[in-house]
C-alpha cells in the first residue's frame, strides 16, 4: 500500500512537470502553428489560463488572418471562463465590433453582455456596472430578435433593472428617514419614487415605491403649517384611494388605512 502511494505521488509529480515543461516550450516556440493549435487543445480542455497566455500573444500575430476571428473569439471567452469579465467583455466587443457578421457575433453579444450582468455590483455599490450589462443585453435583444437566448435576455435585464429600482427605492427611504433634517425630504422621496417609478414601469417594488409615496404625503402634510394642511391631507386621501384600486391585498393594507382615517379626520375639520 506504501509503495503504491509513492509511486502515485511520483508519477502526479512527473505529470505535473511534463505538463508545466509543455507548456513552456510552447510558450518558447516560434512556430505560431504550434502555438495555436496548443492554445486551441488546452481550450477544448478547460485550460483557459494556458490558453488566454498563448491566444493574447496571437491576437496581433494572426491579424487579418482567416484565423483572427476564432483567436479574439476564444480568448474573450477564456477570460469569461475565468471569470474575468471586465477582460472578456473588452475582447468580446473588440470581436463583434471587427466582425459584425463573424461567425460568433451573437455569442459575443451574447456574453459580452451576461459577463457584465455576472460582474454587476452588490445593490450599495455604484451601479454604472448594471447600467452597462442592460446597455449590451439590450442591443443583444436588438440585434437578435429571433434568438433563443431572447427570453432569457429580457429575464436577466428585467432582473438588473430591479436591481437599479431598488437602489432608488433605498435612496428614497433615505430621504424619507431624515425627514425634516436639513429641509423637506418628504418631498425628496416622493420624487425620487416617481421619477423610478417612471423608469422603472414593471418593478417588483412597485408597490413599495407607491407606499413610500403615501407614507411621505402623509408626513408633509401631519408636519404643514396649518394654512396649507387641508390641501395636503387631500392629497393623501387620493394617494390612499389609488393605492388600495391597485393593491387590496397589499400588506401595508392595515397601515395605508390607518394613515386614511387621520387624514380624513383633518379634512372634515
Amino acid at each position: 500500500m506504501r509503495k503504491f502511494l509513492i509511486f502515485s505521488i511520483i508519477s502526479l509529480a512527473l505529470c505535473l512537470f511534463n505538463s508545466c515543461g509543455e507548456y513552456q516550450r510552447v510558450l518558447k516556440s516560434n512556430d505560431v502553428t504550434v502555438k495555436y493549435e496548443y492554445a486551441k487543445k488546452w481550450y477544448d480542455e478547460g485550460k483557459y489560463t494556458q490558453a488566454a497566455s498563448v491566444l493574447s500573444e496571437m491576437v496581433s500575430t494572426f491579424k487579418g488572418t482567416e484565423r483572427a476571428e476564432e483567436v479574439l473569439f476564444m480568448l474573450g471567452m477564456c477570460n469569461y471562463k475565468n471569470k474575468d469579465y471586465q477582460t472578456a467583455g473588452t475582447y468580446l466587443h473588440t470581436y463583434y465590433t471587427r466582425f459584425p457578421k463573424g461567425k460568433y457575433t451573437e455569442d459575443a453579444h451574447y456574453y459580452t453582455g451576461m459577463g457584465y450582468y455576472l460582474d454587476s455590483p452588490d445593490v450599495q455599490l455604484d451601479q454604472s456596472g448594471t447600467m452597462k450589462a442592460i446597455e449590451e443585453l439590450s442591443a443583444f435583444l436588438e440585434y437578435y430578435p429571433s434568438s433563443s437566448r431572447v427570453a432569457e435576455v429580457r429575464n436577466v435585464i428585467f432582473e438588473l433593472q430591479d436591481k437599479l429600482a431598488l437602489k432608488e427605492l433605498q435612496n428614497a427611504q433615505l430621504y424619507y428617514n431624515l425627514g425634516t433634517y436639513g429641509g423637506n425630504n418628504y418631498q425628496s422621496a416622493v420624487l425620487v419614487c416617481q421619477n423610478a417609478l417612471k423608469k422603472f414601469h414593471y418593478t417588483i417594488y412597485k408597490e413599495q415605491f407607491e407606499m413610500l409615496i403615501l407614507k411621505s404625503r402623509f408626513k408633509e402634510a401631519e408636519l404643514s403649517v396649518v394654512e396649507k394642511q387641508a390641501d395636503r391631507y387631500r392629497a393623501v386621501v387620493d394617494e390612499y384611494y389609488t393605492f388600495i384600486n391597485a393593491y387590496p391585498e397589499s400588506d401595508f393594507r392595515s397601515e395605508a388605512d390607518n394613515i386614511f382615517k387621520i387624514a380624513s379626520k383633518h379634512i372634515k375639520e
